[in-house]
């Protein structure tokens, strides 16, 4: 069974240690050329052209069906696009071993919670990470594994969750576990599928804050984060990329991208979109 071996035993500051630590030099770690993805006959992608830095925090917006899960699965090297090419952490995809290319990866999404068996241990789902598994079996680890777990566990709000079970979590435990378990192994990319879906006012606010510590740091990976709303965009966020049946609609620095114009053409009707110190919100006119 192949190890994943963390870069360091500290995971990326959400309690904003950025001064401390020293920034990731910006390289590309997405590259998306032509990239089309078509099932049964359905595209679902329709010629992607996209590329994400290492310093970049993407948001990726769009109605149901308009492929964004799909472009989130490429980017993860779970999915090969049916035409075009696709660079993840600048290898192309159908020239490399996937399998060595997903611990690089750090992915959170609901497919993935549902891999993780109900009575394991928080600590362990963390830890298990290290493996690239789900579920605790012989796997042997080390002092500095179990150090780096509980400062991750920490560092997402779930001090004293490390014995709980699972199965015993509220969903924004849950959702905080999951995001916990994919920065264990210091990943160069963080994959977030809807990881405020469900979760009421008040997880959802924590959630955020605790995303938007993390997105401030210059140790953080670049991250690249599907949701339907704009009220779970975190401060810090730099780029968004909007989609509509497969194609992009605009793409781009936050502030050029995310418009009540942009997002009217996405969504088919018109949106008021507002902005209050750096926290967006939206409704239909």
């Amino acid at each position: 069974m192949t190890r994943v071996d963390a870069r360091g035993e500290s995971g990326a500051p959400s309690d904003l240690r950025a001064a401390d630590s020293i920034g990731r030099m910006a390289s590309t770690v997405l590259q998306f050329h032509d990239v089309s993805v078509v099932r049964d006959g359905n595209t679902i992608l329709d010629s992607v052209n996209w590329s994400v830095a290492s310093d970049e925090r993407w948001v990726i917006l769009g109605p149901n069906g308009a492929g964004k899960t799909t472009l989130l699965q490429i980017a993860a090297a779970a999915m090969h696009p049916t035409s075009g090419t696709a660079d993840v952490l600048q290898e192309a995809l159908g020239k490399v071993d996937v399998f060595e290319l997903r611990p690089m990866i750090g992915f959170a999404s609901t497919a993935m919670a549902r891999k993780i068996p109900r009575n394991e241990t928080v600590i362990d789902v963390v830890l298990t990470a290290a493996y690239s598994v789900t579920g605790r079996w012989n796997e042997e680890y080390e002092a500095i594994d179990l150090r780096r777990a509980q400062r991750v566990l920490s560092e997402w709000g779930l001090e004293g969750f490390a014995d709980r079970r699972f199965g015993s979590l509220s969903d924004g435990e849950q959702k905080r576990v999951q995001i916990a378990r994919s920065v264990m192994t210091d990943p160069e990319l963080l994959l977030l599928d809807e990881p405020a879906a469900s979760l009421d006012l008040g997880a959802r606010e924590e959630l955020v804050a605790l995303l938007g510590g993390y997105a401030a740091s210059s140790a953080s990976p670049a991250i690249v984060m599907v949701t339907h709303h704009v009220e779970e965009i975190p401060v810090g966020f730099t780029h968004a990329l909007l989609l509509q049946k497969g194609g992009i609609v605009t793409a781009g620095p936050l502030a050029e991208a995310l418009t009540a114009e942009n997002l009217s053409k996405t969504f088919d009707m018109k949106i008021e979109l507002t902005e209050t110190d750096g926290r967006y919100a939206a409704r239909a006119v």
